[in-house]
């Protein structure tokens, strides 16, 4: 029986509206030195804001030349200031998601930048600190993004960072002669590398910005929320941090799970041939557009991460059920809408007949089960059943997953949510969702989407953020700013005590109850309950664990 869900091949209809932004001069600000490992840097202080900030901070050596597909190397140091006012590039990517919106200062494989926010009025006052990974399939995205922008959550009292990481080829290519160069015997994870030397660079430098090193709060969402499983996983980043947050996502099958060093150099030394470059060689000296040309339309998820001994020394399960993780309080959870039920179908007309044979041809003998989980019944019923599923086995099973591991292999303190809040209607008619939260133009002789009914994909992070209004795709409305409150007032009182609670919210319980654990509904009110489809997890978590 064949289980696998492609992670993001579906993600692909996402096409991309949003062209690059121009970096604005800030009328409001005047400059500010802050003295880091390296030398000086130079950033703005906003006198409309308060906050300080600092863009394009490098914290690892460009990785070009021989440096491509090795560890980042730490920053040399400079003399005289270094201007830090506007983002750095991002790395190379392909055009895929339309929901991404960048304001990098280009494209290029010197891509290893940070940005901080810092409310701090001295370098004395130890303030909590957030790092934010971006998501976009571990093959796209950037700091620079609005959504992402860290200066509304910096008001909150917290120093916030965005950090760039390499992408597809670039960040999780494996190879045999890789591998043997490697002093640590590994190769395929240097994106999640970079992410750690991010890390490195906080604990080194954020106390200048006045943020304190062990109140660290790593945070991601999609892709980055799988990458903030992988660094509380790997021996290399869990004493770097103090608590983590994930937004659908975790890096457990069938979601960009790390595969056996073995299988991911076989494949990138088959797709090196495929190039023609038969040595490591070759495949450096490779200007980065003959790299970028030779990969572009490649797709989605074939450079996997790896189970490569070092990064990883083991599969994430046996990582937390050992209790080898980084042991803090989590906060995790996901949205209502994942993914839309088309995913499941694959363009067949969704009826009782056509979802029953698709679950058959899915689940075999299981299918009784599983459609007592996901039940047929009115149209309505079985779009939300199929709407479900589709959802579950794109992101939701491995983000409950890392969820159960980490609250039954750790005495930390764990918070489930569950996102409902739909967006509003669009602004441009012209324009309509796509499958994981992008946007696309409508098509007028393609059948007419469905409507999204919950949150889709991605929906949750200009909520949790702050950054409804840099989104102006959708005409956000009262409520969704009042939502967009409360989720950032939980994200923020979570990053300064481990604890979501405070004033004038409502009480969000701990997940204590092992077999209905509490989680938190937000949406426009805000509710804690029992959670009610666990058993849809446990069936899909015997399934999974087979393979």
């Amino acid at each position: 029986m064949n289980l696998k869900f492609p992670f993001i091949g579906l993600l692909l209809l996402a096409i991309p509206l949003i062209s690059n932004a121009q970096q604005a001069i800030n009328p409001n600000a005047f400059p500010v030195q802050i003295t880091t490992a390296n030398g000086i840097i130079e950033g703005e202080f906003d006198i409309k804001t308060n906050i300080q900030s600092f863009k394009g901070i490098p914290f690892a050596q460009p990785p070009v030349g021989n440096l491509r597909w090795k560890e980042p190397q730490p920053v040399l140091n400079w003399t005289g200031v270094k201007q830090t006012k506007k983002f750095g590039p991002r790395a190379v990517q392909s055009n895929i998601f339309g929901d991404m919106g960048f304001r990098s200062d280009g494209i290029s494989e010197d891509c290893l930048y940070l940005n901080v926010w810092s409310p701090a009025k001295s370098p004395d006052e130890k303030l909590p600190v957030l790092v934010y990974f971006y998501g976009g399939g571990l093959a796209a995205g950037d700091g620079s993004e609005n959504r992402y922008d860290g200066e509304n959550m910096a008001k909150k009292g917290i120093v916030t960072l965005t950090v760039n990481y390499r992408l597809g080829i670039y960040g999780f290519f494996a190879h045999p002669e890789l591998t043997k160069e490697s002093p640590n015997h590994a190769s395929g994870n240097y994106g999640f590398l970079d992410q750690n030397a991010a890390l490195k660079w906080v604990q080194a430098n954020i106390a200048q910005f006045g943020g304190d090193p062990k109140r660290v709060t790593i945070a991601g969402e999609s892709a980055g929320s799988i990458s903030v499983s992988a660094q509380m996983a790997s021996p290399l980043s869990k004493n770097l941090i103090a608590a983590a947050i994930g937004e659908s996502g975790g890096s457990f099958y069938p979601t960009l799970a790390p595969i056996p060093l073995a299988e991911a150099e076989k494949t990138g030394f088959e797709f090196a041939q495929k190039m023609g470059s038969k040595s490591l060689k070759d495949l450096r000296a490779m200007s980065t557009l003959e790299l970028y040309q030779k990969t572009s339309g490649t797709s989605l998820g074939v450079f996997k991460t790896t189970i490569d001994g070092y990064f990883f020394p083991k599969p994430l399960p046996e990582i937390f059920e050992t209790k080898q993780q980084a042991m803090v309080p989590l906060l995790l959870g996901w949205n209502s809408e994942e993914m839309n039920y088309n995913a499941l179908m694959m363009g067949k007309d969704l009826s009782n007949d056509s979802y029953t044979a698709k679950i058959k041809e899915l689940y075999g003998d299981k299918t009784a089960e599983i459609l007592k989980l996901y039940p047929t019944g009115t149209p309505a019923t079985t779009e939300q059943s199929a709407t479900d599923l589709a959802g579950d086995r794109f992101i939701a099973y491995s983000t409950w997953k890392w969820f159960d591991l980490h609250r039954k292999n750790s005495s930390q303190p764990v918070y489930r949510y569950y996102f409902s809040k739909p967006r509003p209607e669009m602004r441009d008619k012209d324009l309509e969702a796509g499958l994981a939260g992008g946007v696309i133009k409508k098509d007028k002789n393609a059948p007419k989407a469905p409507t999204p009914k919950g949150a889709v994909h991605s929906a949750e992070i200009e909520y949790a953020m702050g950054n409804l209004a840099t989104n102006k795709n959708y005409a956000w409305t009262e409520d969704d700013y009042n939502v967009s409150e409360t989720m950032m007032n939980y994200f923020a009182n979570f990053i300064k005590t481990g604890n979501p609670n405070g004033e004038k919210l409502p009480v969000w319980p701990m997940a204590k109850d092992e077999k209905r654990p509490e989680v938190m509904i937000i949406d426009k009110e805000s509710k804690a309950t029992k959670a009610e489809n666990e058993a849809r997890y446990l069936f899909l978590d015997k399934e999974y664990t087979k393979k």
